[in-house]
């Protein structure tokens, strides 16, 4: 019988990947070390209008770069070092609202295998904790190089760089500010514009 529930799974035991791609569920779901995370109903103007303009930032920056940009929905399949990257043994699947994937190999006809180099992800209500803490720790311990946090009813973006497996915070980026980080320095955008 199909899963085409939430209802119908047992939000208390781990899945895989194997089991996420059997599933035909309509709400986003992401899995983290095993466990289903639902993801925030849809979201409101204000992230949709900076999810748009930060896109296109991204999208017309590494066009023809050699550097892929992906916007959610989007399958990340984080690995456990110790696991192959089978179907049955990857346990964390997320979808970023952007993320950057400059090494090609990572990609396959189900989304990508690994880290990205860079990911974003951007605050609503219902996500502030995933995004703040949950997914901080998993993008750090994954090795994700950079991890920018969008907060649009503050207007402003939290960028952190992965240093000998740690992130450290740059100064935080508000509207009088133009945003760049440190693994593309030469991308670089007024903060203001994220939100109009």
């Amino acid at each position: 019988m199909p899963i085409t529930d939430i209802n119908q799974l047992d939000l208390n035991q781990r899945y895989s990947f194997a089991d996420y791609l059997q599933w035909e569920i309509k709400e986003r779901l992401e899995l983290i070390k095993g466990f289903i995370f639902k993801m925030s109903p849809a979201p409101s103007v204000k992230y949709q209008v900076a999810s748009r303009n930060i896109s296109r930032s991204f999208l017309n920056y590494f066009h023809k770069s050699g550097c892929q940009v992906f916007i959610a929905p989007f399958d990340v399949r984080l690995l456990d070092t110790k696991k192959s990257t089978a179907d049955k043994d990857v346990f964390t699947v997320i979808q970023p609202d952007l993320c950057v994937i400059c090494d090609a190999t990572k990609l396959d006809e189900k989304g990508c295998v690994g880290s990205p180099d860079l990911i974003i992800e951007i605050l609503s209500p219902g996500n502030t904790n995933k995004e703040m803490k949950t997914k901080f720790e998993l993008y750090q311990e994954s090795g994700v190089q950079e991890y920018w946090i969008v907060e649009p009813n503050d207007r402003l973006v939290l960028i952190y760089v992965l240093k000998e497996g740690k992130y450290v915070g740059m100064r935080p980026f508000t509207d009088e500010d133009d945003v760049a980080g440190e693994l593309f320095p030469t991308l670089s955008f007024p903060v203001a514009d994220i939100f109009e």
